[in-house]
């Protein structure tokens, strides 16, 4: 498929897992890429396959004057900024409410909901607004939808993405820009696999037996690969999804129904 051709992504939390499959598959499919991260040597290996359809910017997106430079590089580069993957995003440190620390609810605050804020105004005012197209997906979390103990800081900031995500569909629409929100469960990653050790660890059972007890869960029985997540991230950036906008998608094998 060319869904992508003529089109150009900006790929931010693009050194590893989703954000770097989205920079491939993108770039598969006719699109150029902006590779966005904090760590440039990850960001390289991403970009280098990619030929001359990608470039690797180091951005911090929650400094204002990093997501200016991350646009300003697209633009000279390619000229033009059509689709935005707020995909950047950090889970912090788990902590009871009572033990919880400014600096680590702020960190997760920052990166996660003021980044997208900024890199979104940037890429809309600096090319999309006048060209009167766009397309932005912000990634939140089912962790955001429900709750989860010792996770105030991510689901706060998650569930703040699913609101953010329908202002700027209203504020921009009259523009020709939609925004949805992708709102993954567990992802089959390392984060993942970590994070299933050390509550396994806690809990005195095996990490099979705390991910089975995880994917019990689910109506499916499963766990979502990144490729998944990352397919569905592009049908929701493309002209498939034309008029679709506010919305949030679930991924999840069937945990949260919402409607």
């Amino acid at each position: 498929m060319t869904r992508f051709a003529g089109k150009v992504a900006v790929v931010t939390g693009a050194g590893s897992g989703v954000g770097a499959i989205m920079a491939q598959m993108l770039v598969e499919e006719g699109g150029r890429v902006v590779v966005a991260g904090r760590r440039p040597e990850l960001l390289e290996k991403v970009a280098a396959p990619l030929g001359d359809a990608a470039i690797a910017v180091r951005a911090d997106v929650t400094d204002e004057g990093d997501v200016a430079n991350m646009v300003d590089a697209a633009l000279e580069s390619f000229g033009q900024v059509d689709i935005l993957m707020n995909n950047a995003a950090q889970p912090g440190k788990d902590l009871y409410i009572w033990e919880q620390t400014l600096d680590n609810w702020n960190a997760v605050i920052g990166i996660d909901v003021t980044a997208a804020m900024l890199c979104s105004r940037e890429v809309i005012r600096r090319s999309m607004m006048d060209r009167r197209t766009g397309s932005i997906v912000n990634f939140s979390s089912t962790a955001g939808w429900n709750g989860m103990p010792r996770k105030s800081h991510y689901c706060t900031a998650k569930a703040a993405l699913r609101t953010l995500t329908k202002v700027v569909a209203l504020e921009a629409g009259p523009y020709g820009i939609r925004c949805n929100c992708l709102v993954p469960g567990s992802i089959d990653t390392d984060l993942y696999r970590n994070w299933v050790h050390r509550i396994a660890v806690e809990k005195g059972i095996s990490d099979e037996e705390r991910h089975a007890e995880l994917v019990a869960g689910s109506a499916l029985q499963t766990i979502t690969t990144p490729e998944e997540v990352a397919r569905t991230a592009l049908f929701l950036a493309s002209d498939e999804a034309r008029t679709i906008t506010g919305q949030s998608v679930v991924v999840d094998a069937g945990v949260v129904m919402a409607g």
